[in-house]
């Protein structure tokens, strides 16, 4: 990156600003990560100073920043905040003008440009014709980029129209959308496992594992996201983009680099070969549920069929995963807080071993642990001593915080913002990869909404879900694993 550098944040005032791009910012401004000469400069249509701003950021570092820092620090940090009033519709043009005018005064020369869209996704298009308007995405004085903030879309079309708005002012390479997921340690760590380890690619494929296993479990509810949580459900909330950007991990080839360009070029590749489930088979390969009490949360419809929780079997139509099911969950309120992806392999064709518990033999299963308990387990079996062959299934553990120490893992946006600003796109999603996702998803979501759509499942706040999420795993044979710190079956 140049040492001068603008990073120019659009919904300053709310909530993602405070709690996650400031802190983050500020995290790598300590670490000495960022341009010599930076500016951050806020815009929304709140009516705030600069004192009044740089105090308000003051309270998110001090709640989320993760490293301790002294007060040197934070006066060289709030120093280069800034705070730009624009009017209450995004659409109005003195608000680009004026902020135009007033960059180029704070700057005082070339500059590269970082436009953060922390908005509600119904600006992104207008926000960036906006900028084009007034010349603030021409690249004849340094490079501007624009990070866009999910959901991207609400289903295909509207996906489409978006992409096709934003390339009428923007590149595609000046066009960063960001999947948070894509950013923490431990999702980064998928790759790596795979393929700087010589042990599991080559059991990687159809031959030798039974099935996949994602969850991303929530404990919380709605909350104060009910408003926009209600008619949107955690398919478009959560599978669009988290849990399928997981499988796309996963299930992908090797690239030929660690290149931007042939990373994301496998990841879609994996898209492509999902199987798509026809309207008609929906309900054979999909299930849904709501927690009880969701229909009483504040802003929320009292006859809402909006699901809190989904489960997906899918299946990858290619040389590796033939018939391999993926089993994808998400929901909310659920038992606890946990992301994991599970690596079921196949029993062993052939057991020599005598098993007078005459209990069936545990397969090996590889756990992904994402959060909280971060690392990778690996249950295998082993022999019980003063016994002829008795067996025992038992774990190979490792966790982040043994090897690397507590505080060893940054927040996801400290990552995604440093690579934005090196130029660098790998964890970002590329225009096309959107559309195929919601392509996928658009179909199951008709059939949820269609008049015959089956009633909704109801589950217990703090359970695992709704029994017929049992039921839907059970009819192949196969039940809900955890992995992470318990290795041990649902119950």
């Amino acid at each position: 990156m140049a040492d001068t550098t603008t990073i120019v944040i659009f919904g300053a005032s709310g909530d993602l600003t405070q709690r996650k791009l400031i802190p983050a910012l500020f995290n790598l401004r300590c670490k000495q990560r960022l341009p010599t000469n930076l500016q951050i400069v806020g815009v929304a249509s709140t009516a705030l100073t600069d004192a009044d701003f740089r105090a308000r950021l003051r309270a998110g570092v001090d709640q989320f920043a993760v490293a301790p820092f002294t007060e040197n620090e934070w006066n060289d940090f709030s120093a280069r905040l800034f705070y730009r009033a624009g009017a209450r519709s995004v659409t109005d043009f003195k608000t680009y003008a004026r902020l135009a005018q007033s960059l180029a005064e704070l700057e005082r020369g070339e500059v590269d440009r970082l436009y953060y869209l922390a908005t509600p996704p119904q600006f992104f298009a207008d926000i960036v014709a906006g900028l084009g308007r007034a010349g603030m995405t021409n690249e004849s004085a340094g490079w501007r980029r624009v990070v866009i903030e999910k959901p991207f879309g609400s289903d295909l079309a509207s996906a489409r129209a978006l992409n096709q708005k934003l390339h009428q002012t923007l590149d595609e390479k000046q066009i960063y959308r960001i999947d948070h997921y894509l950013g923490k340690e431990t999702v980064q760590n998928i790759l790596v496992s795979r393929f700087a380890n010589m042990v599991y690619e080559p059991l990687w494929n159809r031959n030798y594992i039974d099935h996949v296993q994602i969850t991303v479990a929530e404990e919380v509810g709605v909350g104060h996201r009910a408003g926009y949580y209600d008619g949107v459900g955690v398919l478009r909330d959560m599978f669009q983009n988290h849990l399928l950007q997981l499988l796309s991990l996963v299930a992908m080839e090797p690239p030929a680099s660690f290149d931007a360009d042939a990373s994301r070029e496998q990841k879609v590749q994996v898209l492509k070969a999902i199987r798509p489930i026809a309207m008609d088979q929906v309900e054979h390969h999909t299930m849904r549920g709501q927690y009880r009490g969701y229909r009483e949360e504040a802003g929320v419809a009292r006859d809402s069929q909006t699901e809190t929780y989904a489960a997906l079997r899918l299946f990858i139509d290619n040389w590796r995963w033939q018939d391999v099911p993926f089993y994808l969950r998400s929901g909310k309120r659920m038992a606890e807080k946990s992301s994991e992806v599970i690596i079921q392999f196949k029993q062993p064709p052939h057991l020599m071993f005598p098993n007078p518990r005459e209990r069936e033999l545990e397969p090996n299963r590889l756990a992904l642990c994402l959060q909280p308990d971060e690392g990778i387990h690996l249950r295998t079996q082993a022999k019980v001593p003063d016994t002829v062959a008795d067996l025992r299934s038992v774990d190979l553990e490792f966790h982040y915080r043994d090897s690397f120490g507590a505080d060893a893992i940054p927040e996801a946006y400290e990552r995604l913002l440093l690579d934005a600003l090196n130029g660098d796109a790998s964890l970002f999603t590329r225009g096309d990869r959107a559309e195929i996702a919601w392509s996928l998803l658009d179909p199951i979501i008709a059939a949820w909404h269609s008049p015959d759509a089956p009633l909704l499942a109801t589950y217990e706040p703090g359970s695992w879900g709704p029994l017929d999420a049992d039921e839907f795993i059970a009819r192949d044979g196969r039940m809900w694993l955890r992995g992470c710190g318990r290795h041990v079956k649902e119950k």
